[in-house]
């Protein structure tokens, strides 16, 4: 190697070079870079199904490269698995969240790092070492003596990244989609946290399909196309300020895909698609009502605690109701479990597709076809042709990648995998969507689909409840949104008369309701 690569070499905290991963009838990586400079926290956007989380997954040990090279600080490895990477200081926040449901907090943040005293494992310097880490770098107040079973999933990824960070010797941190489940205000929190670790002289990868968050908060972006690298922009560059969104963009997705929100015509409100009075669970929600008219998209927000997780859970039968009414479409709903509120025509895209809206050793069609079996079966047993046909053509509709109804859906990326669920309930033709995060882990490409999606439903004449922590979403999407605080409807605002900053002042207790 010549000087100036050894020199380049020891400018890098990370260096990946020519990686390629081939999957059963799927090249995820094809000859892809990748490097982190020392000191500088480094993007990596692209679609679902470019690579990113299988390079981070090689990166860790969890998969095997066909071919390439990895470097650590300056060291090749030459066998990649998670006890060496962990001793060279790198460390994984993973979009999916492992944690163990019935360890409490404080057990979870110091697994396989305990702390000991001398009558064995000192329970109460972690617990408090716990609650004080989680409150002032990541702002968040949660008892270290709470089971991981009875947080959000919010709080569990909190869980997770003062798990990774609570030791103090990350060198090289890698951020897979970290901010999918927070609200703006813990965003920004750990936002501060990543300046901190920044001016600590920590590196950091940083994986979002927020390209916002990107320019904020990256000093250089890597875009991963079709399992390749094909380009680097660096963020920080004077003569380039201001590098704009659509040019990064079009290297994700190779082609413009022209404005992010669908136009929607706006009917005029005949009739309410749902209707919820007084609803009380006697614990978070406090008389909440609400109503979503048939052609109306209406936005659901509230920070970590807010009850909007309760409410969403409420509605579909997850979640007792002690006091309160829910109507479909003019007719009382019984909703006291799941199958009964799909009876009354409700459906439900839940926050967390892996273990909650698929089953994820089934094919695509199989999954696809769950809510509607009945559409693909004669006399009770199931037309296998009938469901490979409707899982074909809705993985067509939705572009589905990679194609095929008998691909496990496993196998699938995060985007991908959220397209199967809202097929799934597509099919069902149901009175009133409920999407909770339903663009959570998508790319901007497969965002703006599901997005043209949500507004095909309304225009046909479904009332969807949209519930998302993002405000640009709520504000591109909705016709009003609702802003949830302390299992109440604070605020029921159309969405042309706000904004992002007032929005996050209404979540985060910062504004009134007019």
């Amino acid at each position: 190697m010549n000087a100036t690569g050894e020199q380049h070499d020891a400018d890098c905290a990370l260096r990946m070079e020519g990686v390629t991963k081939t999957f059963p009838g799927v090249r995820a990586l094809d000859g892809a870079s990748l490097s982190v400079g020392r000191g500088e926290v480094h993007g990596l956007v692209g679609e679902n199904g470019a690579g990113k989380s299988t390079i981070i997954k090689i990166l860790a040990g969890v998969y095997h490269a066909d071919a390439g090279s990895v470097s650590v600080d300056g060291e090749p490895l030459e066998r990649i698995d998670p006890a060496s990477v962990h001793r060279l200081g790198v460390r994984f926040i993973h979009q999916e969240i492992s944690l163990v449901p019935h360890f409490s907090v404080a057990e979870s943040v110091f697994l396989g790092q305990e702390q000991t005293g001398r009558l064995g494992t000192a329970k109460r310097a972690m617990r408090e070492r716990a609650e004080t880490f989680l409150a002032e770098t990541l702002g968040v107040e949660l008892d270290g003596r709470a089971l991981v079973r009875d947080l959000s999933v919010a709080e569990r990824k909190l869980v997770q990244i003062a798990r990774a960070l609570i030791d103090g010797r990350a060198k090289l941190v890698v951020f897979d989609e970290p901010t999918a489940v927070l609200a703006a205000a813990e965003v920004k929190t750990l936002f501060t946290a990543i300046d901190t670790l920044r001016r600590a002289g920590k590196s950091m990868l940083y994986v979002s399909h927020y390209l916002n968050e990107i320019h904020q908060i990256c000093d250089r972006v890597t875009v991963f196309r079709n399992g390749a690298d094909v380009g680097v922009v660096d963020l920080r560059q004077p003569q380039q300020p201001q590098v704009r969104v659509p040019e990064i963009i079009r290297l994700m997705v190779g082609r413009d895909i022209g404005d992010l929100y669908p136009q929607r015509r706006r009917s005029e409100r005949t009739r309410d698609a749902l209707e919820v009075a007084g609803l009380d669970d006697g614990h978070r929600l406090r008389g909440v009502s609400l109503t979503v008219g048939a052609g109306e998209v209406v936005g659901l927000t509230g920070i970590i605690g807010s009850g909007r997780a309760e409410l969403v859970d409420s509605l579909y039968g997850l979640r007792k109701i002690r006091a309160g009414k829910i109507t479909v479409d003019g007719e009382p709903a019984r909703t006291n479990s799941p199958a009964r509120a799909v009876r009354s025509g409700l459906a439900l895209v839940p926050r967390d597709r892996r273990n909650d809206g698929l089953v994820l050793d089934m094919t695509v069609a199989d999954n696809v076809n769950l809510a509607t079996l009945e559409e693909v079966s004669t006399l009770g047993w199931l037309n296998r042709a009938a469901a490979g046909r409707r899982g074909e053509e809705l993985m067509e509709r939705l572009d589905v990648r990679p194609r095929g109804s008998h691909a496990v859906s496993r196998l699938l990326s995060g985007g991908n995998q959220q397209k199967v669920v809202l097929g799934r309930w597509l099919a069902s033709q149901a009175s009133v969507y409920v999407l909770d995060d339903p663009t959570v882990g998508v790319d901007v490409g497969a965002r703006s689909e599901i997005y043209r999606l949500i507004a095909d439903l309304a225009q046909a004449g479904a009332g969807v409840l949209m519930c998302s922590n993002d405000p640009a979403e709520l504000l591109g999407m909705c016709d009003r949104i609702l802003v949830m605080v302390r299992g109440r409807i604070i605020a029921d605002i159309a969405a042309a008369d706000t904004d992002h900053e007032h929005l996050t002042a209404l979540a985060t207790g910062g504004a009134e309701a007019a």
